[in-house]
């Protein structure tokens, strides 16, 4: 690992909150501006499933980012329901859920103007779905007002993890459910799962899906090293590829190893 990545590495760990949240956005702007491909519109990494989950002949090349997303929210009712998504990146996941489980409306917020301006672009004749610019942690959007929430792989990135639930929490009507799923190490997990109760959550189920994730790295492995190197300049692309979670970069090697651990949470609002 040369030093860009490890100075990535260190600063993402160590940085204060806010310095780590402009970063990404920084980093997510720079990505959306470099790589306008539509056919680039998923950035998770991914989810090996042993259910077979059936995918339309266009979706296919995109099973392994899907089958993240549905695994985050396969266990909710979404037919005809309000749909929010926070941290919708480049809308890959947005768009499909949009298709697939025919909810009323699907609003999908995202930090980075860039991803929102994509997202815009490629998904506007879906008429259930909208893109909005906005903060995870000062949502711009009324109290009671979406039946279902999900966040995938993006809250790592936040300075204030309870104001980002509080807000969530905040626009769920009683009862909603709050799909969510990422990394931590594991004592911010373990604080992550007190920070859930405090904010008035129930928790429904949990799962650790590290060894679906890390299974999935290494199967796009070589996908996204090209990606990487089509879209990133020289000096950065051992930092896009930490970032990418690259098997033998520090963030992979940490999933691997049980340094860092994936989960899934599904919460409900109190009626």
């Amino acid at each position: 690992m040369g030093f860009p990545a490890r100075a990535f590495y260190t600063v993402m760990r160590l940085a204060p909150s806010r310095i780590k949240m402009r970063m990404w956005r920084g980093l997510y702007q720079r990505m959306a501006r470099s790589q306008t491909d539509p056919s680039f519109c998923f950035m998770n990494y991914g989810f090996t499933d042993e259910a077979e989950l059936q995918l339309s002949e266009g979706d296919e090349p995109d099973r392994i980012f899907i089958q993240l997303y549905n695994m985050n929210i396969r266990d909710v009712e979404i037919e005809g329901k309000e749909v929010l998504e926070i941290g919708s990146g480049r809308g890959g996941g947005a768009s499909w859920i949009a298709r697939t489980y025919n909810p009323k409306s699907l609003m999908a917020v995202d930090y980075s103007a860039e991803a929102v301006r994509l997202s815009q672009g490629w998904f506007a004749a879906q008429d259930n779905l909208e893109f909005k610019e906005g903060n995870a942690q000062d949502l711009s959007l009324p109290d009671d007002s979406f039946d279902i929430a999900y966040n995938v792989e993006s809250s790592h990135c936040y300075a204030n993890i309870p104001e980002f639930l509080k807000e969530v929490f905040r626009v769920l009507r009683p009862g909603g459910k709050f799909c969510w799923t990422d990394m931590r190490d594991s004592r911010t997990m373990e604080k992550m799962h007190g920070q859930f109760l405090e904010t008035g959550f129930s928790i429904e189920s949990r799962a650790d899906v590290t060894k679906n994730v890390t299974d999935a790295l290494n199967l796009i492995d070589e996908e996204r090293r090209e990606m990487i190197r089509q879209s990133a300049p020289a000096s950065l692309r051992k930092s896009f590829e930490t970032f990418g979670g690259v098997p033998g970069t520090p963030i992979f090697e940490a999933l691997k190893s049980g340094k860092i651990q994936y989960f899934r949470y599904l919460l409900c609002k109190p009626r």
